[in-house]
């Protein structure tokens, strides 16, 4: 596997012209290139910024944009949170390299996957590309952030090696690998966490990759109560669904 990242321009909040961007930076994409684009700037095209606030209206934003929050005590002003069938502090929310902003996740990764697929598998004439979005989280017990997948499009997210056997002949009975978070790892690695300005990646000569020109997204996401995880997580899930409150969509009006 071989990863390319991009140098852009600084890509300035609130808004900014993400397709311009990939436009400048790219060089011509090849048959089976894996195009990785990081959050933040699929959020600022998309003007998905709001001006820092005072902490209150930050917490008042998490609520809105989490899908379930943990209501214990915050550890290390992080609140624990689930949005997209991902557990991320801050519900996604971010103020870094957004130049005075609250940058939030864009308003749906997967759509916005496919738009990008949709422009760029027309403009460089390929069959065979896919996209991912990419987001930084912690893993539990570990220090340091890894790159993951929030939304993709035009692959197959998961290698099956269920029935298949193994180096003695024993067939598998579970075992999956996740392709797609893998691929968004080694591209955040060579992308960087910091000031680096290259928020794009090519990836390309990934082994077990097959495309695909439709939504795959339900091969990756589990049910809730199949997750193995799920006897961590219940009791926050028991809380429900978060509700929105009315004094939040003040704060949501900042983003016109």
């Amino acid at each position: 596997m071989h990863v390319i990242p991009i140098k852009t321009r600084k890509f300035l909040p609130p808004k900014d012209d993400l397709y311009e961007v990939l436009d400048e930076s790219l060089p011509r994409l090849r048959e089976g290139d894996i195009v990785v684009v990081t959050s933040k700037i699929v959020s600022i095209g998309e003007g998905r910024c709001i001006p820092i606030g005072t902490t209150e209206e930050k917490k008042a934003l998490i609520e809105e944009e989490a899908d379930y929050l943990a209501r214990f005590a915050e550890t290390r002003r992080s609140l624990f949170s689930v949005k997209g069938n991902t557990v991320v502090g801050f519900a996604g929310i971010d103020e870094s390299n957004s130049n005075g902003y609250w940058t939030l996740w864009p308003k749906n990764p997967f759509s916005s996957a496919k738009n990008l697929w949709s422009y760029l598998r027309k403009k460089h004439g390929l069959n065979k590309l896919g996209v991912v979005i990419t987001d930084s989280v912690s893993p539990p017990m570990r220090l340091g952030a890894i790159g993951i997948s929030i939304g993709f499009f035009g692959l197959h997210p998961i290698v099956r090696y269920i029935g298949k056997p193994d180096l003695f002949g024993r067939r598998f009975v579970f075992e999956r690998a996740n392709l797609v978070d893998g691929i968004a790892a080694a591209a955040v690695v060579a992308m960087g966490e910091g000031n680096e300005q290259t928020p794009l990646a090519i990836v390309r000569d990934i082994p077990h990759l097959r495309f695909a020109p439709y939504d795959t997204s339900r091969e990756l996401l589990i049910r809730l109560k199949e997750d193995i995880y799920y006897p961590l997580f219940k009791p926050l899930y028991e809380q429900g669904r978060k509700k929105k409150r009315n004094h939040v969509y003040a704060y949501r009006r900042r983003l016109a």
